[in-house]
């Protein structure tokens, strides 16, 4: 019966690499265009005493082929002494018939015609003053559209920053979204129109929508058939403890690993930084082989032999359940029900990933074998999860994967629950009447520590990520795609583990330990905004790296236990 599974799996496994083909296709890096934010370039006009466009040209000799136009705020005209702002209180002091509790507006002819039709708001014309019945001063008020169209005719790829305002006027006779933009990225915290305008919304815009790495924006799903690009941006904040060398590498890094187009970019306060900041960016996407360019939403048509993948992952479930020494077909389809009730359409990728991290640990101990086996198990459960996962909407990062704390936790858990012998009454009274020792509870504590801080490190914003880990990160990612610690971890111990005369018991925990590193592995697959190249890579040199690491630390405990014992 294991043959016949085995060789189900292999051959599921062809049809379902063919199935990748569409994804990487459309995965390929580039082109790129770096996005110049206008308004943290509008003081370094003032202060040079030239125009906007002027700087944007000094701009495109260092690469940067476009502007992004936030959306002004009302405020925002009135400190440019574009307009006049005044409450209707001091108007009826100065002997204007100005109406109790309203504000009102005065300035260019052009902007208050657009203001005027902008919010769902009575409105009261009082010779060259407009009024509102409420302080509008932060509601969204248009773009510099002379700017604008200056600079699309300068041959910039122009960014709109529409904001979002439940009582703005979407109607298209208003330049909500300028006919110049080439592509839409929403200022704030949710999409245009959301919650309730969002067909409305969808009307105005002509261009490809972005989506913004580490900020979702509710209702950005509506616009996916303009077209999702995908942005990489850091908090200015943030981004001047850094050197500029240190923020340009994590510009290439979003480029050539996690597939990001617009890279959206804020000058240092000193030119100098500034300069050294673009070279390096450009220097790192020439090397990455990634072109500056103009870059095109992707996406992908899903392949039918993806659904071949299913019997490769129903034939893991039933290694699995034969491999497990106590109630395997229980467990099975215990793990098939929490798939299929949790995951939904993503059943199948998840299911992949609770169980073929487990398959390797089934078989005999026999040394490198046993680690070979594990990772061939755990590559081809990534085969499958990225087959039945990969979407348009979960390649873009519109959609993430349900699951990623399960496919950490359950599958070590397995692996601990495949120690059990099948007579396990009988072992758990041995275990539970065994004489507790310091050693053991020290040791115990320890590998419950290691999978918290497992679980408590995932993603880019785990709260527990140690700083000398954070510089090791940055040296291996300058030198190759850097492979996840989990997994470097994971790997070393199967030597520590197998070719060591350990009793039992700390076999078996080193072995659950590993499993944490093997359970990475489809961790890294999930991450499905990660192109399939890079996660392989990083994969196979965390393998590589964690096996030496591994060889070399089976020699040095030999050395020291020969040492320890004279």
């Amino acid at each position: 019966m294991r043959a016949f599974l085995n060789l189900a799996l292999l051959l599921a496994l062809v049809p379902s690499l063919l199935a990748l083909s569409p994804r990487l296709k459309a995965e390929r890096p580039g082109p790129v265009v770096l996005v110049v934010d206008a308004e943290s370039v509008r003081e370094e006009a003032r202060v040079r005493g030239k125009s906007l466009l002027e700087v944007l040209q000094d701009y495109r000799a260092q690469g940067v082929m476009g502007v992004a136009f936030p959306e002004h705020f009302l405020k925002d005209w009135v400190d440019l002494g574009v307009l006049r702002y005044r409450p209707g209180s001091e108007l009826r002091e100065a002997g204007l018939p100005a109406r109790r509790g309203w504000y009102y507006v005065k300035g260019e002819a052009w902007l208050l015609a657009l203001l005027e039709k902008a919010y769902a708001l009575p409105t009261h014309r009082l010779g060259d003053w407009l009024g509102f019945p409420l302080d509008v001063q932060a509601f969204p008020a248009f773009y510099p559209l002379e700017e604008m169209q200056e600079a699309k005719e300068a041959g910039f790829y122009v960014v709109a920053r529409p904001i979002n305002h439940r009582l703005r006027r979407l109607d298209p006779a208003l330049p909500v979204v300028p006919k110049e933009a080439d592509a839409v990225v929403f200022a704030g915290l949710e999409a245009l129109g959301h919650p309730y305008r969002l067909e409305e919304a969808k009307a105005l815009v002509h261009a490809p929508v972005a989506l913004i790495e580490g900020t979702p924006q509710p209702g950005l799903q509506a616009f996916r058939e303009k077209g999702i690009l995908r942005l990489f941006s850091l908090r200015y904040e943030w981004q001047l403890t850094l050197s500029p060398k240190e923020a340009a590498d994590k510009y290439v890094l979003a480029a050539r690993e996690r597939g990001h187009q617009l890279l959206y970019l804020r000058p240092y306060p000193y030119p100098e930084d500034t300069q050294v900041f673009l070279g390096r960016i450009q220097e790192g996407l020439k090397a990455s082989g990634i072109a500056l360019g103009t870059p095109r939403p992707r996406d992908f048509a899903l392949s039918p032999l993806r659904h071949a993948a299913w019997v490769g992952v129903l034939a893991g479930l039933g290694l699995l359940a034969l491999g497990l020494p106590v109630y395997g077909p229980l467990v099975a389809f215990a793990l098939l029900l929490l798939a299929l009730g949790y995951a939904g359409s993503q059943a199948g990728a998840l299911l992949a990933a609770l169980v073929f991290p487990v398959l390797g640990f089934l078989g005999p101990r026999n040394g490198l074998w046993m680690w070979l086996r594990t990772l061939g198990y755990a590559l081809a459960g990534a085969v499958f999860l990225s087959a039945l996962g990969s979407t348009p909407a979960t390649v873009l990062g519109l959609t993430p994967f349900k699951g990623v704390s399960l496919t950490l936790l359950v599958p070590p858990l397995l692996v601990a629950y495949s120690f059990l012998e099948k007579d396990f009454k009988q072992a758990l009274t041995r275990l539970f009447q065994h004489p507790l020792r310091l050693g053991e509870v020290a040791l115990a504590g320890l590998a419950l520590l290691l999978l918290a801080l497992a679980l408590l490190r995932r993603g880019n914003d785990a709260p527990v990520v140690p700083e000398l880990e954070l510089k090791l990160r940055s040296l291996l990612q300058d030198i190759m795609v850097r492979p996840r610690f989990k997994e470097v971890f994971g790997h070393a111990l199967f030597p520590l583990a197998l070719f060591l005369p350990w009793p039992r018991w700390v076999r078996n925990g080193l072995l659950f330990l590993a499993a944490l590193g093997v359970a990475s592995i489809l961790n890294t697959f999930s991450h499905f905004h990660t192109p399939l190249p890079i996660s392989f890579f990083r994969v196979v040199n965390g393998a590589i790296l964690g096996l030496f690491l591994g060889l070399l630390g089976v020699i040095l405990v030999r050395r020291l236990r020969a040492w320890w014992l004279g």
